[in-house]
């Protein structure tokens, strides 16, 4: 009897955003990204969760967890489109600028009007994942773990 629920568990896990698959480069990651469907989404802080680094999803978490129910938190928009409405299209991905673990790369595209974000990643569990995203253009530059609040 054990082994029926033992299997059933197992199969939760490995179907949980936590085992996504493992993005070899920058541009896999990206690419992938840029492809996801956000309103398939689950219990997780972002519908790209599996995209994201631990840190940037603790950082999520965290905010999610300070928002009063009802209320939206510190992102009320999409920052993968870097809007709240819309879709990307004529994605263009950079070369990765890669230093110890990390990289950083433009992502450029068209969603009503041209956007260009600046991504950091660094490598985890064994893959690439999105450390932050940054938008440096327009009245107000944002970058999503400042917007969260973080620190370092």
């Amino acid at each position: 009897m054990r082994l029926p629920a033992l299997a059933l568990a197992l199969s939760a896990l490995i179907a949980s955003p936590a085992f996504a698959e493992t993005f070899k480069t920058p541009k896999a990651l990206l690419q992938a990204l840029y492809t996801f469907d956000p309103t398939s989404s689950d219990n997780t802080p972002s519908p790209y969760s599996a995209f994201f680094s631990d840190h940037l999803n603790e950082l999520l978490q965290t905010d999610l967890d300070n928002t009063e129910e009802g209320e939206v938190g510190a992102i009320d928009f999409d920052p993968v489109i870097a809007g709240q409405d819309g879709e990307a299209s004529d994605v263009r991905i950079g070369q990765p600028i890669l230093m110890d673990g990390r990289a950083e790369l433009e992502v450029e595209f068209r969603n009503g009007e041209k956007v260009t974000l600046y991504y950091t990643l660094v490598k985890e569990h064994g893959g690439w994942k999105v450390e932050d995203i940054a938008n440096q253009q327009g009245e107000q530059p944002w970058s999503l773990s400042a917007l969260l609040g973080d620190e370092e």
